[in-house]
């Protein structure tokens, strides 16, 4: 198997409810990496282009950027919570690559690291979106 990643960063705040409290709205420097997975490579020897799968993480974080995650869609109607942000990003760049990517090349995991020391990694199943 081999494994590509691409990283994003961008600003944003947010405010998550834990246990029925709402915190406080604060911001962070988000980090995203977002890692594409596949069993065989290309007639070139890649998995795939860096620049197509940047290019479509690009995309789906830039409504984040310098944003209230709060009042941004789909964060308006759910839990801003690292793990549903790392969910979202990649369901949403695996659309974007769907065609893009290879036969058995799919988005294999997301991590989002709100702040140093604290990341939550989303790892889709392999028949997910």
């Amino acid at each position: 198997m081999f494994e590509l990643e691409v990283s994003a960063e961008f600003c944003a705040a947010h405010a998550i409810v834990i246990a029925g409290s709402r915190e406080p709205v604060h911001g962070h420097n988000w980090r995203v990496t977002l890692t594409v997975a596949g069993p065989t490579l290309d007639a070139d020897g890649l998995l795939c282009d860096f620049h197509a799968v940047g290019a479509a993480l690009a995309e789906v974080t830039g409504c984040f950027a310098n944003a209230d995650l709060n009042a941004t869609a789909p964060f308006d109607r759910v839990n801003p919570t690292a793990e549903l942000v790392a969910r979202h990003i990649a369901g949403a760049v695996s659309s974007r690559l769907a065609g893009v990517l290879p036969a058995g090349a799919r988005v294999s995991a997301c991590r989002v690291t709100e702040a140093p020391g604290c990341a939550a990694t989303y790892r889709p199943g392999p028949h997910d979106a």
